[in-house]
């Protein structure tokens, strides 16, 4: 390729890039081309301007270029503009380029300096310029202004990684030499997406402002922060300058005087200046282009089989094949299945940073709530003492006992097991709803469909139903087995020689000391007299819950130990939208202040639920809902003899220790059986939905999938005739008591017809039934097989001890 198959390059990219535009995608193309990036008044628009010679980009204070501008620079005799969104109009007068760039921003991004990244495509047709394309880029700014939105400078950064991502971006970093290189915004948002610098190009512009006796000579040099492509150091034309109109080809001359005359940069002035930076900008997108049009090639290529093929397929479409609409039936389906898995396992595309959604919230259904439950089951102590008591008392009988009664401790262990299945039976409640959201959520994108996302969400929600009764019954199932035996050899059960030296307090598992659980934001509810409510950090370790003024925990406001507290439901204020929980002490002490209770607010339910769940880690267990009622308690209960207490001890002991080890149990395969049964059985739905969507065509109106199903008719009754004429080839034998059936005659044996040597019914030869619709003999009188070998009859059998002759 000679050079100026060379100079082609750059217009065959443009004519790429406007074809693209055109369409509104990019075909997955990354297109070479030169990105520029820089701050707010760094400098661009008026590199730009020095390149094509003229006034053209609009001017203003804040954020001017709010769309990115790709700007096609042509060499051409004649001077004048193209707008691609206007085709056929040429620009001559580049004021109207200008209105027209502010038109067309404003057109799509309203009047209040927002941004959107829908590109404008302008072609400069010029005798002084060099074939070159750039897109110039929004300004990186820090402060939303007037009707921008607050995440404004998020926006643009978006927007500009966006662009200089790709490998094929070349990235030209505008800095001004007023300001510290260190932080400028070009270099840095560059250096994240080019860390060795390969792909970046350096221009460092309002070298004439700089303070008198410094100079940027180490940076253009690129000693400072070297780039593989380096710097180059151009004077743009100042405020003053532009707003008296100052003819840009005499700023041109008056950079090149600034460069041969200054000390700094004279020996370096011919690799400087806006005509030195736009021939390497030319060349630099040349080799470029170059570089990278092998790539470019291929996948073109790559990309137009494909379509090729596609095309080819369309050939001969109809609309109204049923193939077509079964295939796009499946694909939906299926569609629909990866989105569900997706939701569930946490890969998909968009992640929610708004709340907790899918997976993450059977996740916290788990290892949160589930475990929140089983401890609300905690037991009452009194209660069971009072129980245990009995239930000894009830083993012994008119006896007074001496040992501790093993039966006593298996009713109790039993009765504290059944306690499980109520909260075990709401764990799969809450997943069930959770996946019936899930199907919701996904089923939405079958908009377009309703009569589709109606039986979608049928087929599904019927299918999980079926799948949690199946899952409730093996939860039950776990429970059962659990009250079948009592395996008093468990490694982890205590027995009855640590029981009796074991007092309940020792048996509670505290956290390790010191140990944070859990950190965040809290609302302390207190009344207005008092301070009003306020929101602080909170920090909950193994002992104590502190609350800060803020997350840096510097300022400590107070410190709670944990010691006889316990959690109570609150009931959400009137005029509050935030869930509430209460602390309190049992021993009816002050808890904060001369607070006997204080309440915590947060935002959710499911934050409620989670602190609480924490906790519990802590060893803070929620209030147990009873009636204490010391009159009407017996008064045997509480007079119990020495020995008696020491035996409701040990068992109190026992069972705590024993429930500890089937709580574990259940914890642990609780998440395993609903995983299981419920879970992992709906990733896998595209089998179950094709068997429903194609057995009743409810879907498509016009012409249903072309599925039926094939049906035999009832054969005809076995016809047995030939019986009477063709001896059996099988024998098979039959119960003595059995008597062969009304209408068929015992089966002749022995070579003739004739009166059977054996009239006993043992050995009668079941009917052999005939295919239906075929001939009983299909040879007619001719057997081509010949006759089936005569099988000899046996003597009849006579018990022992029995004469011959006499009847049996």
């Amino acid at each position: 390729m000679g050079n100026r198959g060379m100079e082609d390059l750059i217009p065959l990219i443009n004519r790429l890039q406007d074809a693209f535009s055109s369409i509104g995608q990019s075909c997955n193309l990354d297109l070479p081309q030169i990105a520029v990036v820089g701050g707010q008044s760094a400098g661009k628009s008026s590199v730009l301007e020095n390149f094509v010679g003229r006034d053209f980009l609009p001017r203003g204070s804040g954020i001017v270029t709010r769309r990115p501008l790709i700007l096609q620079l042509i060499n051409n005799k004649a001077e004048y503009a193209e707008f691609l969104h206007c085709k056929g109009r040429k620009f001559v007068d580049f004021e109207e380029v200008r209105q027209e760039i502010e038109a067309e921003t404003d057109r799509i991004t309203g009047s209040n300096k927002g941004i959107s990244p829908i590109p404008i495509n302008l072609r400069v047709y010029s005798p002084h310029v060099l074939n070159l394309t750039l897109i110039d880029l929004p300004g990186m700014t820090k402060v939303a202004v007037g009707d921008q939105p607050q995440d404004i400078e998020q926006q643009i950064r978006d927007m500009v990684l966006q662009f200089i991502t790709k490998e094929s971006c070349l990235i030209l970093a505008v800095t001004p030499a007023n300001t510290d290189l260190a932080n400028s915004d070009a270099l840095k948002v560059a250096k994240e997406v080019d860390p060795q610098g390969l792909r970046t190009i350096g221009v460092i512009t309002k070298l004439d402002l700089m303070d008198e006796g410094t100079d940027a000579r180490e940076i253009l040099e690129n000693k400072l922060l070297p780039l593989r492509r380096g710097y180059i150091g151009v004077v743009n034309r100042s405020q003053k300058d532009i707003d008296g109109r100052k003819d840009i080809r005499a700023a041109l001359a008056a950079e090149r005087k600034f460069f041969l005359s200054h000390p700094a940069y004279r020996h370096m002035a011919d690799r400087m200046g806006t005509p030195h930076l736009q021939k390497t900008l030319n060349q630099q997108l040349t080799n470029h282009i170059r570089d990278t049009l092998p790539g470019l090639r291929s996948k073109l290529q790559s990309q137009l089989l494909s379509l090729e093929k596609e095309v080819e397929e369309y050939k001969n479409f109809r609309p109204d094949d049923p193939t077509r609409k079964t295939k796009a039936l499946l694909q939906m389906v299926q569609q629909f299945g990866v989105d569900f898995e997706k939701r569930i396992e946490g890969s998909g595309n968009q992640v929610d940073t708004v709340e907790l959604s899918g997976g993450a919230r059977i996740n916290r259904i788990f290892h949160e709530r589930f475990p929140f439950e089983l401890v609300k089951i905690v037991f009452d102590e009194k209660e069971l003492r009072r129980e245990i008591s009995h239930a000894i008392k009830n083993v012994h009988g008119v006896r007074t006992g001496l040992f501790t009664p093993d039966l006593a401790f298996e009713a109790m262990v039993k009765k504290q097991i059944l306690n499980l299945k109520a909260p075990s039976l709401k764990c799969v409640d809450l997943v069930a709803s959770e996946l019936h959201t899930l199907v919701g959520k996904c089923v939405a994108k079958l908009g377009s469909y309703p009569r589709l996302r109606e039986e979608t969400e049928r087929i599904v929600s019927t299918y999980i139903r079926e799948r949690e009764g199946k899952t409730k019954d093996q939860i039950l199932l776990l429970i059962d087995i659990e009250l079948s035996y009592i395996n008093t050899n468990h490694e982890d059960f205590i027995g009855f020689a640590n029981a009796q030296q074991r007092n309940a307090h020792i048996n509670k598992k505290r956290a390790i000391p010191n140990q944070v659980i859990r950190k965040g934001w809290l609302t302390l509810n207190i009344s207005i007299m008092k301070g009003g409510s306020k929101e602080y950090w909170f920090v909950l370790t193994a002992e104590s819950l502190s609350w800060y003024k803020d997350e840096e925990e510097k300022e400590k406001k107070y410190m709670l130990p944990l010691d006889n507290l316990k959690l109570r439901d609150v009931e959400k204020g009137f005029m509050s939208s935030k869930h509430v929980f209460g602390i309190f002490n049992t021993e009816q002490r002050n808890v904060y202040k001369d607070l006997r209770q204080i309440e915590l607010a947060c935002e959710s339910q499911e934050d409620v639920d989670s602190w609480k769940a924490s906790f519990l880690r802590a060893g803070v267990y929620p209030e147990k809902d009873q009636v204490e009622n010391d009159e009407s308690v017996p008064v045997d209960t509480f007079s119990m003899d020495p020995q008696l207490e020491r035996q409701v001890e040990t068992i109190r002991n026992l069972v705590d220790s024993y429930i500890g080890i089937v709580n574990k149990t259940i914890r642990d395969l609780m998440p395993k059986t609903i995983m299981h049964l419920m879970i992992n059985s709906n990733l896998c739905l595209s089998s179950h939905f094709i068997s429903s969507f194609l057995n009743p065509p409810l879907i498509f109106h016009s012409v249903p999938p072309r599925t039926s199903t094939v049906s035999a008719p009832v054969p005809p009754p076995v016809n047995d005739s030939w019986l009477q004429r063709d001896p059996s080839p099988t024998p098979q034998r039959r119960p003595a008591a059995a008597a062969p059936p009304p209408s068929r005659p015992p089966a002749v044996r022995g070579p003739t017809p004739g009166p059977p040597l054996n009239p006993s019914p043992a050995f009668v030869a079941p009917p052999i039934p005939s295919r239906p619709g075929q001939p009983a003999n299909p040879f007619g009188n001719q057997d081509p097989f010949g006759a089936p070998p005569l099988i000899p009859s046996r003597p009849a059998r006579v018990p022992p001890g029995v004469p011959p002759g006499v009847p049996r």
